[in-house]
């Protein structure tokens, strides 16, 4: 059972928000920064979604865990601060990105722990209450920085299962410049066997794909797919230089796993990979690896959270200063679930179902163009014979900035969803692509279709 004594539902308050630039239909503390989505699972009937977390103010210091749940994807709870630095402790300078897993029936926190600015990571241990409310940090480590010249920085365990087998992989970074996963062997988890390098740019499907200086927020998971078995790997693409701009964005390989017959270990084989989310303002995703336990019947389901961030315009488009951030007192949003598919060949990304609840009153039905959108909506546009793209504007007058623009063809379905400055488009048979725009003053949404194209738009409300 959740406490609900120290809980409190999370959308509810975002409606009577100060600021018109809040999410309503996206779960977040309503002041402090946020990031990375850490932790997703689901642990006794709910889901969890901790976070990257500074309370204090909109800038990145001192990162705690922050923590909502859900029973249904729809209705959020958002609870106490999971985990906090400790004073002297392995994660002294920050608790940052890591899981949660159930291990014996003990709900179990492995994150990157890092004593001082500059300071490797380590792998802290820490395990919670039964509802994920309460946790008890005694700074175990369960696996240090590799004894190994070649490594240089790593960062973000993952936990993954394969074979009966429990096994955990870290992003890392090596002095010869190429991005590479760690691997780990994890029958205890308060001690994590090093394996060795696992992967690397070096690989030509991966350098295709990932390109990157370290591999941050690394993913491993087993999709729905036409083909037997098959596996995506996610990855942050990390440059020097990236200050929460993340110019390379997501990428993900797909391949199979296999066991090798003389170590026992798993051999991931990449065939192909692609960008995660089309949009500039989207990293650190982290997926959870639902299975029929979870109500999902018997085939396994991933299920993906993405960070998307606040920050200075960027492709033409208008976004908001720092001061304009510190003002407001917040920044960061995570994205709505996403389930993960792989069809051709190629990764699928869609909205959870669940958050169909959100549609109100239908505002316009089979239109073929809108220009005034609810500043939360829902619009679902249908390719007509007629070429063109879709273009999703904020406008006053005269004056328009595109926010989105994509083509569409006959049949092809555009999803879009608006929550005040989160743009999340969702393309049948394709990845998705999040956007940050902030509507000023007197500007209104504008849906401008193609020929033959028609849309169904939604004003989005809380559901009872």
């Amino acid at each position: 059972m959740t406490d609900v004594i120290s809980s409190a539902p999370a959308l509810a308050a975002a409606a009577t928000h100060p600021d018109p630039a809040f999410p309503r239909f996206h779960p977040r503390p309503a002041q402090g920064w946020i990031n990375d989505p850490n932790g997703i699972s689901y642990i006794n009937g709910r889901y969890h979604v901790f976070f990257q977390f500074n309370p204090e103010s909109a800038r990145h210091h001192r990162i705690q865990w922050g923590h909502v749940s859900s029973p249904d994807l729809v209705h959020w709870d958002e609870h106490p601060v999971a985990l906090r630095p400790q004073d002297g402790g392995p994660d002294e300078f920050g608790c940052w990105t890591g899981v949660v897993t159930d291990d014996g029936g003990v709900p179990t926190a492995a994150y990157s722990g890092v004593r001082g600015d500059g300071g490797h990571s380590q792998v802290v241990i820490s395990r919670g209450s039964a509802d994920l409310v309460t946790w008890e940090q005694d700074g175990h480590i369960a696996a240090s920085m590799p004894d190994d010249g070649l490594v240089t920085a790593v960062r973000d365990p993952f936990i993954f299962h394969f074979n009966g087998k429990r096994y955990a992989m870290q992003g890392a970074g090596l002095a010869n410049g190429h991005a590479a996963l760690l691997l780990y062997t994890v029958e205890d988890m308060s001690n994590w066997k090093y394996q060795g390098i696992w992967l690397t740019t070096e690989n030509p499907v991966a350098a295709a794909h990932t390109p990157a200086e370290i591999w941050e927020c690394p993913q491993l998971v087993h999709v729905p797919s036409g083909e037997a078995e098959t596996w995506v790997m996610m990855f942050s693409l990390w440059l020097s230089g990236d200050d929460h701009e993340h110019a390379n964005g997501v990428g993900h390989l797909i391949g199979s796993l296999a066991e090798d017959p003389s170590t026992g270990l798993p051999v991931f084989v990449p065939r192909s990979g692609g960008r995660s989310d089309l949009g500039r303002d989207f990293y650190a995703p982290q997926i959870v690896q639902l299975d029929s336990a979870s109500g999902s019947g018997a085939a396994p389901r991933a299920l993906l959270w993405g960070w998307a961030n606040e920050g200075p315009g960027r492709d033409g488009r208008r976004g908001r200063s720092q001061e304009e951030i510190d003002a407001a007192g917040w920044a960061g949003v995570l994205t709505h679930p996403r389930f993960l598919s792989v069809e051709g060949g190629a990764l699928v990304v869609a909205p959870a179902p669940e958050v169909e609840a959100y549609r109100g009153t239908l505002t316009a039905g089979g239109a073929s163009g809108v220009d005034d959108l609810p500043p939360f909506a829902e619009a679902v546009v249908t390719g007509g014979a007629g070429a063109g793209e879709v273009r999703l504007v904020l406008a006053s007058g005269a004056e328009r900035q595109v926010v989105f623009a994509g083509s569409l063809s006959e049949g092809e379905e555009l999803r879009i969803f608006i929550d005040a400055s989160l743009v999340e488009v969702y393309r049948t048979g394709s990845v998705a692509t999040t956007l940050r725009a902030y509507p000023a003053t007197g500007e209104t949404w504008r849906l401008e279709l193609p020929e033959g194209a028609l849309a169904d738009v939604w004003e989005l409300n809380l559901p009872e």
